[in-house]
């Protein structure tokens, strides 16, 4: 990275687009505490937090749910959810809220409660990332290339997913590499080169901006809609 600067306020939906390689999945990593900054500063509700461990971080009020899923395969759908929500111990009331939140928005996860997250599909481990990730009910969401690999019906389906948590107040900075459907749920946007900001504004703008249809609109943009 290369001394990148950004901003999501609450409420938001942002977007972070942009090569592969460009640096957005190590922006969201660094957020999170998984990776670690060389420098600068990351401020979460007035605090500084880079460096904080990642268990810190989602204490906090940060959730990550990371770019291929990575669910725990061995374990049911009830059981990595809960692991999501292992900062609230043994407050069963509210793992039990959480967890009935997640099934009113992904109903799919309800029905296979009990299936081994291995067992899913693709569609299925995606909503299950999400979920385990609202278990520690965030303020802030980073969702990182969250329809990669879906087929269009199940992208439709996450995307609508995605606008009902924010409108439960959650705030989101999602990396997507369907740059069309990304622009058209954002309120705004970044575009990453190569560790940098090229680009940014509101996603309604660039979704119209010349040099961004050029480079990410294309042929698959062009199909996949939301």
């Amino acid at each position: 990275m290369k001394g990148i600067s950004l901003a999501v306020e609450e409420g938001e939906i942002v977007a972070l687009i942009g090569a592969n390689g460009a640096g957005k999945s190590t922006t969201l990593c660094t957020i999170s505490g998984i990776t670690r900054p060389r420098a600068g500063k990351i401020l979460f509700g007035g605090a500084e937090i880079q460096g904080w461990p990642a268990h810190r971080i989602v204490a906090q009020g940060i959730s990550h749910a990371p770019e291929g899923r990575r669910i725990f395969t061995t374990l049911t759908v009830a059981e990595n959810l809960n692991m999501g929500a292992y900062l609230l111990g043994s407050d069963r009331a509210g793992i039990e809220e959480n967890r009935a939140r997640v099934y009113n928005l992904f109903p799919r996860l309800a029905e296979r409660a009990e299936q081994l997250g291995g067992t899913l599909s693709g569609g299925e481990q995606q909503m299950l990332c999400i979920g385990r990730a609202l278990m520690a009910r965030p303020r802030l969401l980073l969702l990182d290339e969250p329809s990669l690999g879906l087929a269009p019906l199940l992208v439709r389906t996450i995307f609508t997913a995605i606008r009902e948590i924010n409108a439960r107040g959650v705030t989101i900075l999602l990396v997507e590499q369907n740059a069309r459907a990304a622009l058209r749920i954002a309120q705004r946007a970044y575009v990453l080169e190569t560790g940098r900001v090229v680009l940014a504004g509101a996603a309604a703008e660039l979704l119209e901006d010349e040099r961004i249809r050029r480079a990410y609109l294309g042929a698959d943009g062009e199909r996949a809609t939301v």
